[in-house]
């Protein structure tokens, strides 16, 4: 029992650590790099982390955070948010959470998924951490697309249609986002992940 709740508070305290994080990188230069109309993020990173370390579930909370946080940038603090922002504030509300909230929860299962595959020990860790980044471009640009994709005032800001939209966001943003999300998040989870490992142990021995 002792060992349960050990884990249980271990797994609270790496929650709230991530989520201190992504709230803190949302609000600094450290979450975001501006790019015309345009940002990239790194906030996919800690979900995915989270994802790994804790599950579907906790990935899936995270990435809540996450979209809270994106939709908290919608009030003036972003310009192309805020342009959503005063289009469509519920179609902007869902744009800012269901991707995200759907790639913490995704990352979340496929590594699970991998991990009935032990053969390699590291391509769970790098499978998951890069599946970050691009569901978290393609849900965010499938979800753009389907809700603000004929809207001329977004058209005009990409200058021309939805492929145009896609094509702007996929090469602004993709490449950069899952090599930072491979490497960051590979070496982040599996380092905690070995370290988790020998904390159970520790208490094992201890109980």
């Amino acid at each position: 029992m002792e060992n349960v709740q050990r884990k249980k508070t271990l797994q609270l305290v790496q929650m709230a650590v991530l989520t201190a994080i992504i709230i803190l990188m949302a609000f600094t230069p450290l979450g975001y790099l501006k790019i015309g109309i345009v940002s990239i993020t790194l906030l996919m990173i800690p979900v995915a982390i989270g994802a790994i370390l804790l599950g579907p579930v906790a990935g899936a909370i995270l990435g809540a955070v996450f979209g809270a946080t994106s939709f908290a940038q919608c009030f003036g603090l972003e310009p192309f948010g805020t342009a959503l922002m005063t289009i469509n504030p519920f179609f902007t509300f869902i744009l800012c959470f269901v991707p995200r909230i759907l790639m913490g929860f995704l990352v979340g299962l496929i590594f699970k998924g991998m991990m009935k595959f032990p053969e390699n020990k590291f391509l769970p860790y790098m499978v998951a951490s890069a599946s970050g980044a691009i569901l978290n471009t393609a849900l965010f640009v499938g979800a753009l697309v389907l809700l603000f994709g004929n809207n001329a005032t977004v058209q005009e800001m990409f200058g021309g249609s939805a492929r145009v939209i896609i094509t702007a966001l996929i090469t602004s943003n993709a490449v950069f986002e899952i090599a930072a999300s491979l490497i960051i998040g590979t070496a982040v989870t599996k380092a905690l992940m070995a370290a988790m490992g020998k904390f159970r142990t520790a208490s094992e021995k201890s109980a």
